[in-house]
């Protein structure tokens, strides 16, 4: 297998990640690769955002994954910092090959180099072999997440 880089998402890669975000049954009936306006506005928020890093995983010049790791600085746990680890996606054709761990140990990585002291992440009930692969990462399932849809 070709060799593996992780950069910073660039406006081009968009229309790759957002059929990243796609391909899959939730992304499906959320996300919609064929107008990638919204998708572009909020890159150039992400982008401007020092606490942003957008990234995408290339391989043989093409987009095969994708995170993004946002940095948040905080008053409890003595003032800690964390990261959250939102958006993961792996191209189809590269899922079993070692990528999504790849690309969360490179988010790990960055997270110490940002001076945190805790990483989390969300997954959706419904995604068990995203969980399996969290917890095989030593990602614990600690708490109960809620969300509220405006």
């Amino acid at each position: 297998m070709a060799d593996l880089e992780i950069r910073r998402t660039t406006a081009a890669d968009i229309p790759a990640v957002v059929a990243m975000l796609a391909d899959d049954p939730l992304g499906a009936q959320r996300e919609s690769p064929d107008d990638l306006d919204p998708y572009l506005a909020a890159f150039e928020r992400l982008d401007a955002d020092p606490n942003q890093h957008v990234v995408v995983a290339v391989r043989d010049s093409r987009v095969v994954g994708t995170l993004q790791l946002t940095i948040v600085p905080g008053l409890s746990r003595r003032g800690a910092t964390r990261s959250i680890i939102e958006g993961v996606r792996i191209h189809a054709d590269e899922r079993g090959s070692g990528l999504g761990t790849q690309l969360i140990e490179w988010a790990i990585d960055e997270s110490r180099r940002q001076g945190c002291q805790l990483v989390q992440l969300t997954s959706d009930k419904t995604r068990a072999d995203a969980h399996r692969f969290y917890e095989r990462l030593g990602f614990s399932s600690s708490h109960t997440g809620f969300k509220l849809q405006l």
